[in-house]
């Protein structure tokens, strides 16, 4: 899945032909190039969801970690749920 040789289009080849473009990304990861020089990469919806959720899954671990070294008490999350209501 994690595929750092991905497809490169130069930005004026992926102007002329850009529904190809959207339906490679939806097989992989597209870099978008600009006078030789990296300018954006397009992924799928699916990919991006995925990688958002394992941003937020280690925020929450380096947060975790954060509060562990500060040897704070930790509290559930379901715990402090249930104070609100």
């Amino acid at each position: 899945m994690y595929n750092l040789c991905m497809k490169s289009f130069a930005l004026s080849d992926a102007n002329q032909d850009f529904s190809l473009l959207i339906d490679r990304a939806a097989q992989e990861p597209i870099l978008i190039t600009r006078q030789g020089k990296e300018a954006a990469v397009v992924i799928s919806p699916s990919l991006y969801q995925e990688m958002t959720e394992a941003m937020e899954d280690l925020e929450d671990i380096a947060a975790y970690d954060a509060a562990k070294a500060r040897k704070e008490d930790s509290v559930l999350w379901q715990n402090t749920r249930g104070a609100d209501h």
